[in-house]
């Protein structure tokens, strides 16, 4: 008896929470704002000290064994994913109302060299050809040698379905022949209600149900050991979920960043192979 009740207050709790909540508007405050600005600052230079330090992926930081393991896995296909934190000094960065989500993930794509990489990334012309059905649409706003401002329709179903129209300036830094990256900042976010009907509309940019109210993406990509290697990590803002149940609810909503970045990965690794086997 004891256990049929706390499943149902569970179920009720994710009811509430997953499907009220999200229903109702929320409104995205400065102080949230300058929070994940701030944190992707020391996000970004955390990012240029492991380069410097010669530690260009991840798990170049792993104990050997580990990192052996790690490697040996990635060859194999799969693709690994961890969940990160940053703090300031030792000292949580607030976003009050708002829940940062900071997953990185890597992949190994077999066959190809950094410059058939590069031009994939950069074709987003196509991009629901190789991100179906998440990317719903995209176009190249401007181009300026490594400087793209581009335009991408998202379609999210997980727990919730949601479409956003997002801006995004990515810029390309080329270090070396082996050696690239790319940060990826979504300057414009605005929730599409809706979609794809006569009554579509955009909500008010940072006044809507608070599914995503910021991203950021920082990408590394290294050729060797007869391929590329290529790793994300993603920074995204959402609203907050009650305090009262946030400690049942938040690890299931932990869980979508991180099956979205893992598709992603997989779709980059699908995408790249198909797209130099098209360039030879």
């Amino acid at each position: 008896m004891k256990l049929k009740f706390k499943t149902l207050l569970c179920v009720s709790l994710l009811l509430v929470v997953c499907g009220i909540a999200p229903a109702l508007s929320a409104e995205l405050n400065q102080a949230a704002v300058d929070g994940f600005n701030q944190y992707s600052q020391i996000t970004e230079q955390k990012m240029n000290d492991e380069i410097q330090s010669g530690h260009f992926l991840w798990i170049d930081l792993l104990p050997a064994d580990e990192r052996n393991a790690a490697y040996a896995r990635l060859r194999k296909g799969d693709v690994l994913t961890e969940k990160l934190e940053m703090t300031d000094n030792g000292r949580e960065i607030e976003t009050p109302n708002a829940m940062i989500h900071d997953w990185v993930s890597i992949i190994f794509v077999p066959g190809v060299n950094m410059r058939q990489v590069k031009v994939f990334f950069q074709n987003y012309e196509n991009m629901p050809d190789y991100y179906h059905p998440d990317v719903v649409r995209s176009k190249i706003l401007s181009h300026r040698g490594d400087y793209f401002k581009i335009y991408i329709r998202m379609r999210v179903e997980k727990i919730l379905t949601f479409v956003v129209n997002t801006t995004q300036e990515v810029n390309y830094k080329q270090l070396d022949k082996k050696h690239l990256i790319s940060i990826s900042d979504a300057t414009r976010i605005a929730e599409v209600e809706n979609a794809d009907t006569p009554k579509e509309h955009e909500l008010p940019v940072g006044n809507d149900r608070g599914l995503l109210w910021g991203s950021k993406s920082y990408w590394r990509a290294e050729e060797k050991d007869g391929g590329v290697y290529v790793q994300c990590e993603a920074l995204t803002l959402t609203r907050d979920i009650p305090v009262v149940v946030k400690p049942l609810v938040k690890p299931f909503l932990n869980s979508t960043p991180k099956e979205l970045l893992e598709t992603m990965m997989a779709n980059v690794r699908k995408g790249a192979e198909s797209s130099a086997k098209e360039m030879g």
